[in-house]
C-alpha cells in the first residue's frame, strides 16, 4: 500500500455544508477533487483521447462504481481530522473591501461580489449565510492509502499534486474561496508534478475540462501581484473579474447568447430565452489563492478550455473569439504570467 500524510492548510476561507449548511471539515469535497484533477491526469498521459470510456473505466476501477461489469468500493482509502466546525462564526464575519465597478459609480464589496450566496446583505449588514466557515490558516490533516497495483495509481501523486497546486473546494470555489495547500507529513516526499498544458483551441474539441490551456505566450495561468493576506489578494481578485466582464457586453433581444453569456451563465437580468431555464455555464476561469515561501499571497488566474455541451448549442468560432479577447484582457492587467 502506497501512504500518504498532508497537513491541508486553508489559504482562504471555505463554505463547506454540513447537515445543517454550517461550514465543517469532511472528506466528500476532498473525493470530489480527487476526481476532477485525476480526470485531468489521465487526460495528458494519454495524450488527451477523444474517447473518454477507457477513463471512465479506470475511474470507476480506482475510485469505485457500480456500473461496470465488475462493480467495487474505491481503492483509494482517505481520511480527514478532525471532522470538526470551522472557527470562523457569523458574528466574527468582517467585509472585505470595496472595489469599484465597471463604470466607476459605485462600490461593491469585494467578498458578497465573488462570494455572494455564502455572503449576503441583511438589515445588520453584511454576513455569512451559514453559522460558520471554515477559517483561512486552519488546519487538518490528511491522509491517503491505495495498492500500488490498482488501476490508475501511477497518477494519484501527479493529482495530488495538482490540487495541492490549482484545487479549491466549497461554495464559489471558483472565485477563489476554499484555497488549499498540502504539506507532507512524517514519511512523505514533497509532491512534484507537471502542469498538463494543450493548445487552448484544440481543447475546444470536447465539452469537458481536460488540461490547462495554452498559447503562443505559455501556460493560460496568470498570478496577481504578492500582498500581505487573502483579504487584499481577494479585493484584486474582484477588481479584475469586474474588469473582465465588463469588456464583454451583453446586447440584441435577449433570445441569443451574447459575448458575456459564454463566460459564465447566468448572467443577472440577462436571460438567454433559446437556452432552458435551468441552463448553468460555469466560468473556465479558475481562482485560487497561494500563500508563498516569504507569507505574502497572490491571486492565480487558470484557465481550463473547452466548449460548452451540445445542449448550449455552442458555435465554436464565437467561443473562440471571447476567449481570445479574455486572454487579451489578461494579459494587458497588472498581472504575471506564471510559466509552467
Amino acid at each position: 500500500m502506497q501512504i500518504k500524510r498532508f497537513t491541508l492548510r486553508m489559504d482562504s476561507p471555505a463554505f463547506l455544508g454540513d447537515a445543517e449548511q454550517n461550514g465543517r471539515w469532511r472528506t466528500p469535497p476532498y473525493k470530489a477533487q480527487l476526481r476532477q484533477w485525476f480526470r485531468v491526469a489521465w487526460a495528458a498521459q494519454n495524450d488527451f483521447p477523444e474517447d473518454f470510456r477507457r477513463l471512465r473505466e479506470v475511474e470507476g476501477q480506482l475510485f469505485g462504481n457500480a456500473w461496470l461489469d465488475e462493480s467495487c468500493k474505491s481503492r483509494v482509502r482517505l481520511r480527514l481530522a478532525p471532522w470538526s466546525e470551522g472557527r470562523l462564526k457569523k458574528k466574527d464575519w468582517t467585509s472585505l473591501p470595496r472595489v469599484a465597478t465597471a463604470d466607476g459609480r459605485n462600490r461593491v464589496s469585494a467578498s458578497t461580489y465573488l462570494g455572494y450566496g455564502p455572503v449576503s446583505n441583511s438589515r445588520q449588514g453584511e454576513t455569512l449565510k451559514a453559522n460558520a466557515a471554515i477559517q483561512e490558516g486552519e488546519t487538518a490533516l490528511f491522509s491517503l492509502a491505495w495498492p500500488e497495483d490498482a488501476p490508475g495509481a501511477d497518477l494519484l501523486e501527479q493529482t495530488l499534486w495538482l490540487m495541492h497546486r490549482f484545487g479549491t473546494v466549497g461554495g464559489r470555489s471558483r472565485n477563489g474561496w476554499g484555497s488549499y495547500a498540502l504539506a507532507p507529513g512524517e514519511g512523505t516526499a514533497a509532491l512534484t508534478g507537471k502542469v498538463p498544458l494543450r493548445n487552448w483551441q484544440d481543447c475546444l474539441d470536447r465539452d469537458w475540462p481536460h488540461a490547462i490551456g495554452q498559447d503562443a505566450a505559455g501556460p493560460l495561468i496568470w498570478a496577481t501581484r504578492p500582498v500581505k493576506n487573502w483579504r487584499e489578494a481577494m479585493q484584486d481578485l474582484a477588481s479584475l473579474k469586474i474588469s473582465l466582464r465588463s469588456q464583454l457586453r451583453v446586447r440584441g433581444d435577449g433570445q441569443q447568447p451574447q459575448e458575456r453569456h459564454w463566460l459564465a451563465y447566468p448572467v443577472t437580468k440577462h436571460a438567454v430565452g433559446s437556452w432552458p431555464k435551468e441552463a448553468r455555464l460555469p466560468n473556465q476561469l479558475r481562482f485560487k489563492l497561494q500563500r508563498l515561501d516569504d507569507g505574502r499571497v497572490r491571486g492565480l488566474v487558470v484557465h481550463l478550455p473547452h466548449l460548452p455541451p451540445p445542449a448550449f448549442a455552442p458555435k465554436r468560432l464565437v467561443i473562440e473569439q471571447v476567449w481570445a479577447r479574455v486572454h487579451a484582457h489578461l494579459d494587458h492587467q497588472n498581472l504575471s504570467r506564471i510559466k509552467a
